[in-house]
């Protein structure tokens, strides 16, 4: 294989799992019942001791999750809700939340 060729193979992997990988918005708002008790239906969240999951970055969210799930930030009740979900549920559920109209805050 010359290393043309297999530089066009590493890329193409690449890609392929970058699309493996990204969330489905449409499969997050399926998914995103049990969030909306406290996080409200489209991620604004009107109880100030629930953070506004709407608008937040998709990475962010994964990232969020993902530390929950594994224990490094504790939170009792998300450690909870995070357990069950798999890495594309939490990439599925993110793409959702960042699609939705957060909080605009007005520079002056």
């Amino acid at each position: 294989m010359t290393r043309a060729s297999l530089t066009t193979l590493l890329v193409l992997a690449g890609l392929w799992s970058a699309a493996a990988n990204a969330g489905d918005a449409v499969k997050g708002k399926e998914k995103s019942a049990a969030c909306a008790a406290c996080h409200g239906a489209d991620g604004n969240s009107a109880a100030p001791d629930f953070p506004k999951l709407a608008g937040q970055h998709a990475d962010y969210l994964v990232r969020a999750l993902t530390d929950y799930k594994a224990g490094k930030r504790k939170n009792p009740i998300m450690m909870g809700m995070a357990a069950p979900l798999s890495k594309q549920d939490m990439a599925d559920l993110a793409a959702y939340y960042s699609a939705q109209k957060g909080l605009v805050i007005v520079k002056r």
